[in-house]
C-alpha cells in the first residue's frame, strides 16, 4: 500500500473508495426503514390514513438540506467521527460532543432493535418453505434473541477484520438487495386493491376493510413525516468514515450524495408500490394489532416462491444493516478517545488489521442491550422513537455548524469546496434548521402525548438521560485534560491528527 494511504497517527488507513462509501449510507438508510416503518406507521400515527406517501416526500426535505450540511463540512473536514468533527470545530466542542454522543446512542440502539426485527424474516422465510420445525423454534424468545445476537457479533467481527474486508462484505450484500427490493416494487406495481381484496377473501374469508374518508390534519402529517425522516437516517454513516476515504474531500460528499439520492427514490418507489397493491385501511386495521412488514402484506398476493424471495431481500436489508452502522459508531467513540473527551483506551487501533477494535467491541455490548431491550419491551417503535429524537437534534446541529464556521473557524470555512458560495450555505442550513427544529418540536410533543404505561416508554426522557450521561462524561474527561496540562482550546482549534 502506497504511504500516502497510510495514517501514521491514528493506525487507520485511507481504503474506502467511492462505491464502499455510498454502499455504507445506503446500507445504514435501508432496512427496517423501508420494510417495516412506513406501514407500521399506521400504528404509531393513528389515523394518518392514505396521507403516508405526502409525509414522507415531506420528510425528504429536511433530509436533502441536512445532507447538504454534511457534504459541506464533509468537504472541508474529512476525518474519522465526522459529525462529531464538524461540529466541535465548527460550532461548539460541548454541542459536538453531546449531539454525536446521543447519536451514537441512537444508532447503537437502532442496531440492536435490527438485529431483533431480522430474526421475523428468517422465520418467514422457514414458514413459506414449509420448515415448519424452523419457524416455530424462531418464535421462541431465547431462540430469537440468540440468533439476532449471532447477527450481530458476526457483523462486529467482519469490522474487526479491516475495512476491505468490511467492503467485501458489503457492497455485493447492497447490489443483492436491491435485485430483491425491485421484486417488490414490479409485484407492488403489477396488482391493485381489486386483486388484493380478492386475494384476502380466498385466504380468510373476508375483504379488507371499507376505506372511510380520512381528513388532513397538519399535526398528524408532520408526526407522520417526523417518523419517517427515519428512512433517511443513515447517510450520516459516511461522514464517520471520514478518515479511511480515499481523496475525501471529493468522495464523501460525492457519496453522501448518491446515498441520499438513490435511497430517497427507491424508498419512495417501495413504499408507492405496496400501497398500490394494499389498501391502507387494511393495513392500518392490522397494525393495531400486529407487526406487518413489506413482505408479509405482499404475501396475500404472491406464490410461495415470490414471497420467499421479497422476505429474503428484506432480511438481505436488515443484515446489512449492522456492519454499516457498526463502522459508524465505531468511529464516533474513536474520534472522541482520539480529542481526549472519552477514555483514551477507546481510541486503540489494531496494529494489522487498522480497525479500532474496542471501540467496535464497545459499540456491539451496548447494541446488545439493545436486543434485550427490545426483547422484555416488546415494541421496537420505541427504539425508533429513541433513534429519531438522538438524529434529529445531530443534523440540527451540523445546519447550526455549517451557519457559525465561518465566524468560528475561518481557516476550515476557506477549506470548503462543497457549495463555497456563503449565501447557498446560509439558505441551505437556515431552511434545514428551520425544518429540523420542527420535527424536533412535533415528534416530542407527539412522544409525550402519547399514552405509555411507565415514564420510561417515552423516548424523551430516555434521551434526555443519556444527555445528562453525555454532559457528565464530558465535564469529567474535560477536567482530566486540563489537570494533564492540555489546552482544550487548542485541541478544539485544529482538526485531529491523519
Amino acid at each position: 500500500m502506497a504511504a500516502s494511504e497510510r495514517l501514521a497517527t491514528t493506525g487507520l488507513e485511507r481504503r474506502l473508495g467511492l462505491l464502499g462509501l455510498a454502499a455504507t449510507g445506503i446500507c445504514s438508510m435501508l432496512g427496517a426503514g423501508i420494510n417495516v416503518v412506513p406501514f407500521m406507521i399506521q400504528r404509531n400515527v393513528p389515523g394518518i390514513g392514505p396521507h403516508v406517501l405526502p409525509a414522507f416526500v415531506f420528510a425528504a426535505v429536511p433530509a436533502v438540506l441536512a445532507a447538504c450540511a454534511y457534504a459541506i463540512l464533509a468537504s472541508a473536514m474529512p476525518r474519522a467521527g465526522g459529525s462529531y468533527v464538524y461540529a466541535s470545530r465548527g460550532l461548539s466542542p460541548y454541542l459536538g460532543f453531546v449531539a454525536s454522543f446521543s447519536q451514537w446512542f441512537g444508532l447503537s440502539i437502532a442496531i440492536g432493535v435490527v438485529a431483533y426485527l431480522l430474526v421475523p424474516f428468517l422465520r418467514d422465510i422457514a414458514s413459506a418453505l414449509g420448515w415448519v420445525r424452523t419457524s416455530g423454534a424462531l418464535e421462541v424468545g431465547a431462540v430469537r434473541v440468540t440468533t439476532a445476537l449471532a447477527f450481530l457479533w458476526a457483523s462486529v467481527a467482519v469490522n474487526l477484520r479491516g475495512v476491505k474486508t468490511y467492503e467485501r462484505v458489503v457492497v455485493p450484500m447492497m447490489f443483492i438487495m436491491f435485485a430483491l427490493g425491485f421484486v417488490v416494487i414490479v409485484a407492488g406495481f403489477a396488482f391493485d386493491h381489486a386483486d388484493f381484496a380478492a386475494a384476502l377473501v380466498a385466504a380468510e374469508g373476508a375483504p379488507p376493510p371499507a376505506a372511510a374518508a380520512v381528513p388532513w390534519s397538519a399535526a398528524r402529517f408532520l408526526a407522520a413525516a417526523a417518523v419517517l425522516f427515519s428512512g433517511f437516517i443513515g447517510f450520516d454513516s459516511i461522514a464517520q468514515a471520514g478518515g479511511e476515504a480515499r481523496d475525501p474531500g471529493r468522495t464523501l460528499p460525492l457519496a453522501i450524495g448518491l446515498a441520499v439520492a438513490v435511497v430517497g427514490s427507491f424508498y419512495f418507489l417501495f413504499t408507492a408500490a405496496v400501497y398500490h397493491a394494499v389498501p391502507w385501511s387494511f393495513v392500518a386495521e392490522r397494525a393495531a394489532t400486529q407487526d406487518l412488514t413489506a413482505p408479509g402484506l405482499l404475501g396475500y398476493l404472491l406464490p410461495a416462491g415470490w414471497t420467499v424471495l421479497i422476505v429474503a431481500g428484506a432480511a438481505v436489508a436488515l443484515a446489512n444493516d449492522l456492519p454499516a452502522m457498526l463502522l459508524a459508531v465505531s468511529r464516533l467513540m474513536f474520534a472522541w478517545a482520539e480529542d481526549g473527551v472519552f477514555p483514551r483506551v477507546v481510541a486503540r487501533v489494531h496494529p494489522t488489521r487498522h480497525t479500532p477494535h474496542v471501540a467496535l467491541v464497545a459499540s456491539g455490548l451496548v447494541a446488545t442491550g439493545a436486543v434485550l431491550g427490545s426483547h422484555f419491551a416488546g415494541d421496537f417503535f420505541l427504539g425508533v422513537d429513541i433513534l429519531v429524537t438522538s438524529m434529529l437534534v445531530n443534523f440540527l446541529v451540523m445546519c447550526l455548524s455549517v451557519l457559525a464556521l465561518p465566524t468560528r473557524n475561518a481557516a476550515l470555512a476557506a477549506a470548503v469546496t462543497v457549495l463555497p458560495s456563503r449565501s447557498l450555505q446560509l439558505s441551505v442550513a437556515g431552511g434545514g434548521a428551520a425544518l429540523l427544529l420542527l420535527f424536533l418540536v412535533v415528534h416530542v410533543r407527539q412522544d409525550l402525548s402519547t399514552p405509555m404505561a411507565a415514564w420510561y416508554f417515552h423516548s424523551t426522557w430516555l434521551w434526555l438521560g443519556v444527555m445528562v450521561v453525555a454532559s457528565l462524561v464530558y465535564a469529567r474527561e474535560l477536567a482530566r485534560l486540563r489537570r494533564a496540562g492540555v489546552d482544550p482550546g487548542a485541541v478544539f482549534a485544529v482538526l485531529p491528527p491523519e
